[in-house]
């Protein structure tokens, strides 16, 4: 794939909305895009969608995941006012979307909201007042601290079908990719980047390969790695290997550039030795420049599932991303060059 249509499936992924647990319009593009690449298409009990690559061989085969949720928030109640209070689906702060416009998934309407707080302009009679003080100092807003705005009555939004347990997401309007030079910015990159990655690996794929391969789209990572730890145990395979976003930070000496992320540890444990020796191989033969991490404060669907005894071997590749969870940033080049480093290393299986 060149550049321009690798962009143009990354801002079709963004516009897809997929809260946890309510992936539907991810899954309806992928489906389409796998159809070409795949000889089988299936989706599991857990909303899985899987795309089947026959290989040359059926022992051994290899698990590929990217997962299909975003980070997003649930209604907990309906206020008198109708305005709604939240929480959030996963490790999503206010700070990461601020007082912008948001839409609210009822069961008959989609409409839109704004996330609110008080006014600047007040003092603290003002109960739940966002918690400031001057020049910036003092402690960041809570979701508690929050609400959205909806501008409709209790009864108008019951009969657009809000109620507890309704997803919010960000507005269609927030969701352009912005080019940066030689970089894009975008809410979740994590992980409709990862899946872009996958969709670029099989397009790479000429010939067949050694394994057989299921390229898995899970469901609910953000909140628990639940459709990989399903998938992990009922396809057959002991290799998994997680393809997400990667924290381009000072920390991890992890650059933000066009060079994939091979990660050998994160808070799940250890990534298997001998497959990410061989990743990091598969990299440098592909003509890149990988970089090393040992990631803290993360989890992937290939750590959950070794951590919990669904596969044997765990590996992971990320692109490097800064403002994870946020508006996030990552280099034009860095999906398809991620893409190089996955597809090297399944023409080196035998």
């Amino acid at each position: 794939m060149k550049r321009p249509e690798i962009l143009k499936i990354l801002q079709e992924l963004v516009h897809a909305r997929g809260p946890s647990g309510h992936e539907d319009e991810v899954r309806k593009y992928c489906r389409k895009k796998l159809t070409k690449l795949c000889d089988k298409i299936t989706e599991d009990p857990a909303g899985n969608l899987i795309g089947f690559i026959k290989g040359k061989k059926s022992n051994d085969p290899i698990r590929l995941m990217a997962h299909m949720d975003e980070l997003s928030l649930i209604v907990k109640r309906i206020n008198e006012d109708g305005s709604l209070r939240v929480n959030p689906v996963g490790g999503l702060l206010p700070s990461d979307l601020g007082q912008g416009p948001v839409e609210i998934l009822g069961d008959t309407k989609i409409f839109t909201g704004i996330i609110s707080a008080h006014c600047i302009h007040v003092t603290e009679e003002t109960k739940g007042r966002w918690r400031s003080v001057p020049h910036g100092e003092g402690k960041m807003p809570r979701w508690d601290e929050m609400t959205i705005f909806t501008g409709k009555t209790v009864k108008e939004l019951e009969k657009a079908g809000v109620h507890s347990g309704t997803r919010v997401v960000v507005s269609q309007s927030r969701r352009q990719i912005e080019e940066v030079g030689s970089y894009l910015g975008g809410y979740f990159f994590d992980n409709r980047a990862a899946i872009a990655i996958g969709l670029c690996t099989l397009s790479l794929m000429k010939k067949k390969p050694h394994q057989d391969i299921y390229f898995v789209l899970t469901t609910e990572e953000e909140i628990g790695c639940h459709g990989a730890s399903f998938a992990s145990r009922t396809l057959p395979g002991h290799t998994t290997i997680a393809i997400d976003v990667g924290p381009a930070e000072e920390e991890y000496a992890i650059d933000l550039n066009e060079n994939p992320i091979v990660v050998y540890q994160d808070s799940f444990g250890v990534y298997t030795k001998s497959l990410t020796d061989d990743l990091l191989k598969a990299g440098k033969k592909a003509r890149l420049k990988p970089q090393c991490a040992t990631w803290g404060n993360y989890g992937s669907d290939a750590s959950a599932a070794k951590r919990y005894g669904q596969t044997a071997k765990s590996g992971l590749i990320c692109i490097p991303t800064r403002n994870t969870h946020g508006f996030e940033i990552i280099h034009k080049d860095g999906i398809m060059n991620v893409a190089k480093l996955l597809h090297t290393y399944l023409s080196m299986l035998n």
